[in-house]
């Protein structure tokens, strides 16, 4: 059984579902593009209601440290998510500002993508192992796209992971399998359109997760 993660949360409803699913991570999109975006206002509401043993996971592209401040000074976050073009120095940075652990996003679309992962996991205090996006899309994440998951397999990293990227209730369980994922992280494949979230979807990839 994986450990899962639902991100780009926006609504009260959706993150009471998440959680009694079985959800043991809950994401927020600081990210204006997304479509899953929440501000620092709405984001610290939604926290509020994240009940104990739930990981509140902040997901930020690139941010300075402005934003960083401003949203650790309203939102109890667990994790700091970067999904953007970190470097290994930022990821320090970062890491030293805020004082949580920081999972790092690493796209992936073949085999010379993987020593990256070696690379930020030297700093990063988590990886998450996803579909690298498209030269031209809009979102660094949370496109629906997969990548090939047998690069994965019978690897191994320094740091705990997380496979994400085109997941969904229908795939999820062949995922794991294939990869042996510990942890899973899903946002588009739970959702009826992009940024809105379904509950129905959220239970169903928490059962197959399992």
């Amino acid at each position: 059984m994986a450990d899962v993660k639902i991100c780009g949360l926006r609504e009260q409803a959706h993150v009471a579902a998440a959680a009694d699913a079985g959800a043991r991570f809950v994401g927020f999109v600081f990210f204006p593009k997304s479509p899953r975006a929440v501000t620092v206002r709405q984001a610290a509401a939604l926290a509020q209601d994240v009940p104990a043993g739930v990981a509140r996971v902040g997901l930020f592209v690139d941010p300075d440290d402005a934003l960083l401040t401003e949203a650790l000074e309203s939102v109890p976050l667990d994790v700091i998510q970067l999904h953007g073009g970190e470097t290994p120095d930022r990821v320090a940075e970062i890491k030293a500002l805020t004082g949580l652990p920081v999972m790092k996003a690493v796209g992936i679309s073949g085999p010379d993508d993987l020593p990256q992962l070696t690379e930020y996991g030297l700093v990063a205090d988590m990886l998450l192992v996803d579909a690298k996006a498209p030269k031209d899309a809009d979102l660094p994440g949370g496109n629906g796209l997969a990548f090939d998951w047998r690069l994965l397999v019978g690897r191994r990293w320094l740091r705990p992971w997380m496979l994400a990227g085109g997941l969904t209730p229908q795939n999820v369980a062949e995922a794991v399998r294939l990869t042996g994922a510990p942890m899973v992280d899903v946002s588009s494949g739970v959702e009826s359109e992009p940024g809105l979230k379904d509950e129905a979807l959220i239970r169903a990839f928490l059962d197959a997760a399992r």
